[in-house]
């Protein structure tokens, strides 16, 4: 098992062990390998990460959950929720936000649930309405920074429908520029201007 965080388009994996899935990373001559935890080591790969040079890391520890809890309190954790939109002639959702191609998303409110968040959030950045949320696609992370804080963002993708071909009304006062109805054949030029985490939903879905 794994949970990879990206730092910008650099993916940092922490895992129980080193699977097929991670071994031509730990290949890469600029690859960065751990495989002892403490404060020191989890410091040191967070600066790592931060290097241009880095293409990736990888961090092991028998125990996954003692090294994401050790991983994480390095950061302030940020949770947001947002879907994948398809609509009833089998096209998907796709918002431009900020010269990248993304998916509707925003932060959890308090006291919210992760369901309740990813359909508003929807909502509010498309103008779409009568949402189905049907299931759980999965969980992403990644970094960024925010003054002096360091932010680690989890966000809790849905699968969701809406019948017919809706009109889409994009959220410009979220930066929001364009919200479109998207074929999954044509999906790859898309996919050439997004986010890896949006491009890891994205192919989660089209392996459905």
């Amino acid at each position: 098992m794994f949970i990879k965080i990206y730092f910008g388009d650099k993916p940092l994996f922490l895992c129980d062990t080193v699977d097929e899935q991670l071994s031509p990373y730990i290949h890469h001559e600029d690859t960065v390998f751990i495989d002892e935890l403490d404060s020191h080591t989890v410091k040191s790969m967070l600066h790592e990460m931060e290097q241009e040079k880095i293409h990736a890391g990888v961090f092991v520890h028998p125990s996954l959950d003692e090294l994401k809890k050790a991983v994480f309190k390095k950061f302030t954790l940020v949770k947001a929720a947002g879907g994948l939109v398809v609509n009833g002639k089998n096209e998907w959702l796709l918002i431009f936000r900020r010269g990248k191609w993304d998916l509707p998303k925003g932060k959890l409110d308090p006291g919210e649930k992760l369901e309740a968040c990813a359909v508003r959030e929807v909502e509010e950045e498309t103008g779409l309405q009568k949402i189905k949320l049907l299931s759980p696609l999965c969980i992403t992370y990644h970094t960024y920074h925010e003054g002096t804080k360091f932010i680690l963002k989890e966000s809790h993708w849905f699968q969701m429908s809406v019948g017919g071909e809706p009109s889409l009304v994009p959220q410009t006062e979220e930066d929001i520029q364009e919200a479109k109805w998207v074929k999954p054949a044509g999906l790859q030029e898309y996919l050439e201007d997004t986010y890896p985490s949006v491009a890891e939903v994205l192919s989660l879905m089209r392996e459905k």
